[in-house]
This record gives C-alpha cells, structure tokens and sequence, in this order.
C-alpha cells in the first residue's frame, strides 16, 4: 500500500517568511520552497495550497533509507560526536534545496547562453546588412 505524506513547514529566514512542502512517497522525498514575505496568517496558507499547490515545482526524488535502530548508548554517542563533528548542511530538506537550486543555477546558465548566442546573432545579420546598403550605390 501507498502511503504518502505531506509536510508544510514554515519558518522565517531574515526578512521573510519561508515555506517548504516535504512529500514523502514510497522511501522517496520530494521538496519545494515558497517565499511567503509576510508571517502569512493560517487562512492565506489554507487558501495558497489550496489555489496554487499544483504549481509548485518539486527535486527529483531522494532517496531515504529507513533508519536502523541502534541500542548501544556507547555507539550512539560515538556517532553523534562524529556527526557533530563533520561541517555542512544538516537536513535532508536542505540538501534537496541546494540540489534544486544547482539545477534552476544551470538551467539559467543555459538559457542565458542561448539568448546571448540569439543577440550576437542578431547583431551580426545587422551589421552585414548595414554592409551591403553602403555598396549598392557604387
């Protein structure tokens, strides 16, 4: 059986208010993050899911392993002092957040080249064209 859940958590990142949508799908979780501006009151969440959950754009599916129980305190305080010790983001949610930001970062990239590629096209077609006016008098 499928079972889905569905997490809204909002938080506020200076100067804003911030929404992430968690789905967790069959070991799969997916994200998206609104911006909100305002501390939006409970009846503007209601009605924002409501109206425009369907355009919300989601990561790619990560992986999430169910975690194995560990019963030896010992152990468990070796990992923690370890995890405490390595630098970077913490959360599953921040890491699909970054991954989704590196993607819309390329996507831009490329769209940029290809509109700047477009322009100097377009200059180019112009400045021959220029050209040939000058010489057909002669």
């Amino acid at each position: 059986m499928n079972k889905i859940q569905i997490n809204l958590i909002v938080y506020f990142e200076n100067p804003f208010w911030v929404g992430v949508f968690e789905i967790l799908n069959d070991e799969m979780l997916y994200i998206s993050r609104v911006v909100f501006g305002s501390e939006p009151k409970d009846y503007e969440i209601l009605k924002f899911v409501l109206v425009k959950y369907d355009k919300l754009r989601f990561t790619q599916g990560l992986d999430i392993k169910s975690k194995e129980k560990t019963n030896n305190p010992k152990r468990m305080q070796r990992e923690v002092k370890k995890n405490l010790l390595k630098k970077g983001i913490g959360t599953k949610s921040q890491q699909a957040l970054s991954k989704m930001r590196e993607v819309n970062k390329k996507e831009k990239i490329s769209l940029r080249r290809e509109k700047n590629t477009r322009v100097e096209k377009h200059k180019f077609e112009l400045r021959q064209q220029k050209k040939m006016e000058k010489h057909k008098g002669h």
